[in-house]
């Protein structure tokens, strides 16, 4: 019996070991961790972002994925600009399936670049911080696409849950002009949003 709380123990430090390397192997993937096999680095846009105009929700329409992304439905950021000049980010999707289980992230924004605003970073655990690239942001604030300096990961996001093919294609050909895999990409099903999916089930919108 006295063996159970060591075991416990043991089994907590190695899953949260776990943790620490997989964020540790995607903050190098990012550039921020030296590497010796790093791609040119990609930049974020030069024009200024308005960062109120930028909060709220951010449907992913597709992406180069990280570890955690690759089997996300419905998956939305949604960012909103605290007190401290640091941005609350909320990351939900469900894993697998519309009814897979709702998978929620809490990482913290900060504003990396002053003058811009476009260059973040993203923090999911202290220390670590990846970079957040703004690399495309449409005039009226519908799309966006962001990225990471070495290209591994992208993102297209937008403000509805899908895209006219013409948009959409338009901004797969702006992250191939950039250098990245755009054959990787995968476009992240969309059909009912997170926040309401259980209403769905039940038949009522």
């Amino acid at each position: 019996m006295k063996a159970l709380p060591a075991l416990s123990f043991r089994v907590a430090l190695q899953s949260a070991l776990c943790l620490t390397a997989a964020i540790f192997t995607f903050c190098q993937s990012t550039n921020l961790v030296p590497s010796s096999k790093q791609l040119p680095p990609q930049k974020a846009m030069i024009q200024p972002v308005n960062l109120e105009r930028f909060m709220g929700d951010w449907h992913v329409i597709a992406c180069i994925p990280t570890f955690i992304e690759t089997e996300a439905y419905n998956a939305m950021e949604n960012y909103q600009l605290d007190p401290d000049g640091t941005i609350a980010t909320t990351f939900t999707f469900n894993k697998g399936s519309f009814d897979g289980p709702l998978k929620t992230y809490h990482p913290r924004g900060f504003i990396h670049d002053q003058a811009t605003r476009a260059e973040w970073r993203m923090q999911f655990l202290w220390p670590l911080k990846s970079a957040y690239l703004i690399l495309k942001l449409d005039d009226a604030y519908q799309t966006t696409v962001i990225g990471v300096p070495n290209r591994k990961y992208a993102w297209i996001m937008a403000r509805t849950k899908t895209l006219p093919d013409a948009t959409y294609d338009e901004l797969v050909r702006f992250l191939q002009s950039t250098g990245h895999d755009v054959a990787k990409l995968r476009k992240v099903p969309q059909r009912r949003t997170v926040r309401h999916a259980r209403c769905f089930e039940n038949g009522r919108a």
